[in-house]
């Protein structure tokens, strides 16, 4: 029987990440599953272990104005600094350590908070960093800066004084600071030919829906209408690496998250991702993160402990 891998709302997340509870219901408002805004500086002091490989239910994002934080987002590392916004968007896997110093803010939030009832559906579609696919770290300008500062400290007053209740105020000016970060936001690869990028856009997306059951490159190439040898080449000029390395990576990033939220069996986790053969498993696994998966395991036991 395949193991769904679990995906945290924000109540699920905090519970199993943070504590103490009380510190917690004093800064969260009721509703956060649909949104929230903190001091991140208030929130990492809470985080209690190491965040292992997983889900959200909403997008995440951290703005910082000091210090820095560390943060894996699916098979990358990104160092936010000063200035700069970081986004997670919902489903991504992520993973990070605690004990970053610095102070800025994090703001949370569901599609519903930007979509209903006083926004519209599209307003999704023109944030390609809330896409899995997207560039997550976003360096602003120093005009832009002082806009989003600004837009982050309303966001949070209004949050502190009356939490969820004006939803028509917390979509203005959520819609608004996203707006502001589009203007600086700048794709990966933005200068090459706009079909290349089409394609392998298509081809995330593709692997972020088929992995537990699609595995060759020929088959996302017949996904996607093209050739193989026309995927290889276009996936490996806008990345830089060759699709069966985002295969292979997807693919570990699944049994990491399996890893962390279930006690399946190595082979129970090889066949939840699609792979029959444990002994591939293992060695592929400890190709892309240097242990093999019992050894990944114990390293989750002991944050745990």
């Amino acid at each position: 029987m395949t193991k769904s891998i679990k995906v945290y709302d924000p109540p699920a997340f905090t519970a199993a990440y943070m504590q103490p509870k009380q510190e917690l219901d004093k800064m969260l408002q009721p509703g956060i599953d649909k949104f929230f805004i903190v001091k991140i500086e208030e929130m990492y002091r809470l985080v209690q272990r190491p965040v292992a490989a997983s889900r959200a239910t909403t997008h995440s994002c951290l703005f910082l104005t000091s210090g820095e934080a560390v943060m894996k987002i699916g098979s990358r590392e990104y160092t936010l600094h000063p200035n700069e916004i970081l986004f997670v968007p919902a489903g991504q896997v992520f993973s990070f350590q605690p004990g970053d110093v610095n102070t800025g803010f994090l703001c949370n939030f569901h599609n519903d908070t930007l979509t209903g009832p006083y926004g519209k559906t599209a307003v999704l579609q023109a944030f390609e960093f809330l896409k899995v696919w997207g560039n997550p770290l976003i360096q602003l300008p120093a005009v832009t800066v002082q806009f989003v500062l600004q837009l982050f400290e309303r966001l949070l007053l209004d949050y502190i004084q009356h939490g969820l209740q004006h939803p028509d105020i917390i979509q203005t000016y959520l819609t608004t600071l996203l707006c502001e970060v589009n203007r600086a936001y700048q794709p990966v690869n933005n200068e090459l030919p706009g079909a290349a990028l089409h394609i392998t856009r298509k081809f995330k997306e593709l692997i972020f829906t088929h992995i537990r059951h699609t595995h060759r490159v020929t088959d996302y190439a017949a996904l996607l209408h093209i050739s193989p040898n026309h995927l290889n080449k276009t996936v490996k000029a806008i990345t830089g690496q060759s699709p069966t390395k985002w295969i292979d990576e997807a693919i570990i990033l699944e049994a990491k998250v399996l890893f962390n939220q279930s006690e399946m069996s190595v082979q129970e986790v090889a066949t939840a991702v699609g792979l029959d053969d444990p002994s591939y498993f293992t060695r592929l696994f400890k190709k892309y993160e240097g242990c093999t998966p019992t050894q990944f395991r114990r390293v989750i036991e002991k944050s745990c402990n």
